[in-house]
């Protein structure tokens, strides 16, 4: 799958910071980054490296498109070369929450366990069982899991973890989020004590610190941000339409913002959404749970290849997936919390470029994701379809709108006025109870009478 990996190029080197060979990454593993490009260890990697090499305990926190699958990887490819391999039983173990997930660590990792000669084995739901065991039978290194197959694979007897020498959680979060605490719980329980323990995570509460207290020793934290789920140098937009009029109105923003990811509640919603958008003439696939993963994979390339300027996704697409140059993130559906806004949203803005976010809404829900969005510590421009810019372009959508409302007693939208309107009159204009229509002015021409939903 021609996905971009997780990992990138990196600018030349700074003196002051230390190379991968003098974080101790071995000689073969150095020129086969120095070959794609990757020279300079990210911030994340220049403090993870030297303590998973050193076969410390590690728990991560950062930003998406910091470079963690390298900060972990390199340690446990080093780890693993001129040991033993035997059938049915890696040596180290990366879980981590979905399928997309997996084919992009694997991507990342794969030339670099060739450099070093190591057998890397993905397995998965929603392919079949018997390639992925007869992987297993001839031997493997490295095993990149997601819980559920693992653990199938595990009961089958396909699969022995009494050699796993080292065990990588990415996305630990996610995983707890999702229900596999359990599964996770007791698959660690089945690897040797003793072991190597890397967990990588946004948010380290909850399941996630009970895993960190029953599997962890001792562990180096490594906290880049305190504030790790939020994307850096995002704007971000409210756009306010009747709900009849949103299918259309996030067609007309789409076609002046390729290279676009949108966030719906439901399956069914992906699918519709990105029907309509392709017949609407801006090219769209979906990505969600109903797929299988032949599809999804293909759509993943149509998107990543270009042949595709949109996906519309689930949230099961929010964590993990990463395809570099996404310049905007559409919240179709408001997601239900903060921490699902900020999952969402950080799919743009990723390693350092910039971004823009529209939470798509209706006059009387907008007091909602302001609510929403002052928890996730995020600051927002508002607009009405009515009178957004046309084209809708982030660029002019920048310099239009109002700032964020204050919230209603009543639970209505207090303010959210459209950008043209905005600029002439140079004031907010107000959304009455009775529908949501802005309150007429002197000198207003007669608007088309239109129900807000």
């Amino acid at each position: 799958m021609s996905v971009a990996p997780a990992v990138m190029p990196t600018p030349a080197h700074d003196p002051s910071v230390p190379d991968f060979s003098q974080l101790g990454v071995p000689a073969a593993l150095v020129e086969t980054l120095t070959r794609q490009g990757i020279t300079v260890p990210t911030p994340v990697q220049a403090l993870v490296i030297p303590d998973g090499l050193a076969g410390r305990d590690v728990l991560g926190r950062a930003r998406t498109g910091t470079g963690k699958t390298l900060a972990f990887g390199l340690p446990l490819l080093a780890r693993l070369v001129d040991g033993p391999r035997r059938p049915k039983s890696p040596r180290a173990l990366i879980v981590l929450p979905t399928r997309e997930l997996a084919n992009q660590v694997r991507s990342a990792l794969e030339p670099l366990a060739h450099a070093l000669r190591l057998k890397v084995v993905t397995v998965y739901g929603g392919t079949p069982y018997d390639r992925q065991v007869k992987r297993l039978r001839q031997g493997v290194d490295l095993i990149i899991a997601t819980p559920g197959r693992l653990a199938d694979l595990v009961r089958r007897g396909a699969c022995r973890l009494d050699a796993i020498e080292a065990v990588v959680l990415d996305e630990a979060d996610h995983l707890c989020d999702l229900g596999f605490y359990p599964a996770v719980d007791a698959l660690l329980k089945q690897t040797p004590s003793g072991g190597q323990r890397m967990l990588l995570s946004a948010t380290l509460d909850g399941d996630v610190n009970r895993l960190v207290r029953a599997h962890l020793s001792d562990p180096v934290r490594h906290d880049l941000h305190p504030d790790a789920d939020a994307p850096v140098h995002v704007d971000h937009h409210v756009l306010v339409t009747s709900h009849t009029n949103r299918p259309q109105t996030v067609a007309a923003l789409l076609r002046a913002n390729p290279r676009s990811m949108v966030f719906t509640r439901t399956r069914d919603g992906a699918s519709q959404l990105a029907r309509h958008l392709s017949a609407a003439g801006v090219p769209a696939v979906d990505l969600h749970g109903n797929l299988s993963q032949r599809l999804r994979e293909r759509n993943l390339r149509q998107f990543s290849s270009g042949r595709a300027d949109v996906v519309v996704a689930t949230d099961v697409a929010a964590r993990g997936i990463h395809v570099d140059g996404v310049h905007l993130v559409v919240h179709y559906d408001v997601p239900d919390e903060a921490k699902s806004f900020l999952h969402r949203s950080g799919r743009t803005a990723r390693a350092g470029r910039t971004g823009t976010v529209v939470t798509v809404t209706t006059p009387r829900m907008v007091d909602r994701v302001v609510r929403m969005q002052r928890t996730a510590g995020v600051q927002s421009r508002h607009h009405d379809e009515r009178t957004a810019p046309d084209p809708m372009t982030v660029e002019a959508l920048s310099t239009s709108g109002t700032t964020t409302p204050q919230s209603s007693p009543r639970g209505g939208s207090s303010g959210g006025s459209g950008g043209r309107s905005a600029g002439r009159s140079g004031g907010r204009r107000q959304y009455s109870r009775n529908g949501g229509r802005p309150a007429a002015r002197p000198g207003d021409k007669p608007q088309r009478r239109q129900r807000w939903s």
